[in-house]
């Protein structure tokens, strides 16, 4: 199975890159399911959706679990991209990760 991409804002790449951050939160449903993040799963974290800035880990954990009986702190994410706590999110917990080395394209 092909590595997971998961594009992320700034922000959130940011703080996986610093460890502060070790679960995506992503509304439960076609694309982020028990099937497509199974625990083992490798993943490629990119900010935004160049080619730059891209780590590789691996899915350690998932889970799919109903926004309002996350914490304070997820529900306002939840809130602030959704809208409303009554969603089914997939809690993609991610470990492993090392930068992915960009080769330079050719010098003209």
């Amino acid at each position: 199975m092909k590595p997971l991409f998961i594009p992320l804002k700034t922000e959130y790449y940011e703080a996986f890159e610093s460890g502060s951050k070790r679960e995506e939160l992503r509304a439960y449903g076609p694309r982020w399911n028990h099937e497509t993040c199974k625990e083992g799963r490798e993943v490629i974290l990119s900010k935004g959706y160049g080619k730059q800035n891209r780590m590789k880990g691996r899915i350690w954990r998932f889970k799919k679990q109903h926004g309002s009986l996350f914490g304070s702190t997820y529900k306002a994410a939840i809130l602030a991209v959704y809208g409303t706590l009554d969603i089914d999110i997939a809690c993609i917990s991610i470990t492993d990760l090392t930068p992915i080395n960009q080769q330079a394209g050719p010098q003209g």
